[in-house]
């Protein structure tokens, strides 16, 4: 029996061997000392013995015998070697009694190379066990800005709580993800019934996983694949499926596990489509409902009332021929049952407007490719699903001209609200604004989700007189600290504001879907499209108050006339953070990309921006959803 199974082993190895050489790939096992000639140790630790996975043991401590294996540790030498006879000693052991002497080998970047005990190795990995016990010690390489190394730092955090190996992650932040998954704390260390439970849940995600041919994917580790699962199905729910239960959820959201594996990137569309396909026209089906579903009511949040006008507007503009409701749902508890009635009900299109809905939205669209879902949100890399928001920097960029040029003192003020995607440039596009008017200005930030905010006695104390503020008109309350205003110890007044235009946003989007461009804004493969618009597609208007002189107002009208016609661009020339980095080169403009993602202040900005422990209760949902890596401190950080 040994003879046969060495043989067969033999052979796997000899197929591996060729495998690698005709790819001019290193056909023998890895060797850590050579690995570890180009990676500082910070130092080492010991583990002890302990099971570990065998699929991660891929190579050994030293040169001495790496070439007796092929780079899957099977035998390479001839039978009738001394090798080959213990070998298979140690097979027949295993096979009569199991091998229980525990290996000895060094741990590095989650992967295991071995110091003793090479042949046992191969003998279990050739019976398929998936574990072997192992003395481990743990060489820990220095912390630097390389983003395995800083992945794996992630990992060392994650196994002191758990003590579990097996888990793989190729994102930065993942493993803090989980834990928040598993235990609502990632500070908390794991029970032995939570390990359990969740070992038990990771094989059924895999297997019903490898069902569905994920293991074919290269791009994307299972427990990349199982992390996205858990964002949007409960991990207390997912527990107590089976595997064939966990298929059917996969198979729901396919299409997003598939864009995972692909990485393509985000395509903004920051301008409508204008072009009409007659073919694409005929295929497009007529617009007769449309839903607006909100998570509170207009009356209760400025945001929704804005949203709430832009609804109301289609109503106008379509005169009856396109009946737009609202609705109102409860994210994560009434949101998917909500959306699954209204495509049951043939709802054309449905304008889920909270961030917090996108989880609801990438489960109930995969079933309804019939109704087109978007969220209101910027930069989801999801294929089933459409997000959309507005350019709302291009007026900041304006109002902060207006500020410099209004203002006697050097120091301006802005006071934001939510440290998410799209916020960041709306500071940077003002200081520059005021820059480029007064090369002296520095822009004071604040954040009114901050705890213990006193911004009025902040600016008032700093003799700042200029603020930008909030863009949205309230319903229930007549604020003039709106937009940009002016502030003394009488109270504000309103200069200018920046107003999103959301009925033109919404009118023009259901045109262009009319006329074909649903279609053709993507591919016959699914991709993540945004629409960012802004001045050019009517999204975004500036309202100038009459305290703005008159040849202030020629020059902003001018600016925003070429902004909207594509003849200026804000973010163009050398631009510098806080820190004194260049971000942009004299010859460069940032791309949109860029400017969705920046996270960092412009030279001349006075403050920072917040970590999530700083923030009010109301503001932590939304900010761990879409918030700025940087903003994610502690247990939250690197969420995203």
């Amino acid at each position: 029996m040994a003879y046969d199974d060495y043989m067969k082993a033999q052979k796997l190895a000899l197929r591996a061997y060729k495998n690698k050489t005709l790819r001019g790939s290193y056909p023998y096992l890895p060797v850590l000392d050579e690995i570890l000639s180009h990676a500082p140790i910070e130092k080492e630790e010991s583990l002890g013995t302990i099971n570990i996975p065998l699929k991660q043991v891929i190579g050994t401590s030293s040169a001495g015998r790496t070439q007796a294996f092929a780079c899957n540790f099977m035998p390479l030498l001839d039978y009738g070697s001394e090798f080959s006879v213990k070998w298979s000693t140690l097979y027949d052991s295993q096979i009569d009694e199991g091998i229980h002497t525990p290996v000895k080998v060094y741990e590095f970047l989650n992967k295991y190379y071995v110091i003793e005990g090479n042949k046992r190795v191969s003998v279990l990995k050739y019976v398929g066990s998936p574990t072997i016990s192992a003395e481990v010690i743990r060489k820990v390489p220095k912390l630097t800005d390389d983003r395995n190394i800083r992945i794996y730092y992630e990992f060392m955090e994650f196994y002191r709580k758990t003590k579990i190996s097996y888990v793989l992650f190729t994102k930065l932040g993942s493993y803090q993800k989980l834990c928040n998954y598993v235990k609502g704390d990632s500070s908390l260390d794991w029970t032995e019934d939570d390990c359990m439970l969740f070992s038990s849940f990771r094989i059924a995600f895999y297997n019903a996983y490898k069902a569905m041919g994920g293991n074919e994917f290269q791009n994307i580790a299972e427990d990349d694949a199982m992390l996205f699962y858990l964002s949007l199905y409960p991990y207390a729910e997912a527990t107590e499926k089976t595997w064939k239960m966990i298929k059917t959820d996969l198979e729901k959201i396919w299409t997003e596990i598939a864009g995972l594996a692909e990485e393509k990137p985000v395509e903004l569309l920051t301008v409508p489509n204008t072009e009409t396909s007659m073919l694409k026209k005929i295929q497009s089906p007529k617009i007769h409902k449309v839903a607006f579903v909100y998570d509170v009511a207009p009356s209760d949040s400025d945001w929704i009332y804005g949203q709430e006008l832009g609804r109301k507007h289609l109503l106008n503009v379509f005169d009856g021929t396109i009946d737009a409701k609202a609705f109102i749902a409860k994210p994560y508890e009434e949101d998917e049952a909500l959306l699954t009635k209204l495509c049951e009900e043939g709802y054309d299109i449905i304008f889920a407007i909270a961030p917090m809905f996108i989880r609801a939205c990438i489960k109930v669209a995969p079933l309804y490719p019939n109704t087109k879902i978007l969220n209101c949100s910027l930069n989801s890399p999801h294929a089933s699903i459409r997000t959309y928001g507005i350019r709302i920097y291009e007026g900041k960029f304006l109002l902060g001209m207006i500020a410099a040029a209004m203002s006697e003192q050097d120091a301006i003020g802005y006071l934001a609200d939510y440290p998410i995607y799209g916020v960041i440039p709306g500071i940077n596009a003002f200081a520059l604004g005021a820059q480029m008017v007064n090369p002296r200005a520095k822009v004071h930030l604040l954040w009114s989700t901050k705890k213990e905010i006193h911004s009025d006695a902040y600016f008032l104390e700093h003799g700042i007189s200029y603020i930008s503020s909030q863009n949205m008109i309230s319903p229930t309350k007549e604020d003039r600290a709106l937009g940009l205003y002016h502030l003394n110890e009488q109270g504000a007044k309103n200069i200018a504001t920046t107003a999103y235009r959301w009925g033109s946003f919404y009118e023009e989007l259901i045109k262009s879907i009319m006329r074909g461009s649903w279609q053709m804004d993507t591919t016959k493969s699914p991709k993540a499209l945004n629409y960012w618009w802004g001045f050019s597609a009517n999204a975004l208007d500036l309202i100038l108050g009459s305290a703005v002189p008159d040849h202030t107002k020629r020059l902003i009208r001018h600016l925003q006339s070429d902004i909207a016609q594509e003849e200026f661009s804000i973010f163009s020339g050398v631009l510098y953070d806080t820190e004194h980095q260049v971000r942009c080169q004299s010859d460069q403009t940032l791309q949109p990309e860029d400017i969705m993602m920046m996270d960092w202040l412009l030279e001349g900005v006075v403050g920072s921006i917040p970590t999530i422990d700083e923030l009010q209760d109301h503001a932590v949902e939304l900010v761990k959803l879409r918030g700025l890596k940087q903003t994610l401190s502690g247990s939250d950080r690197d969420l995203l």
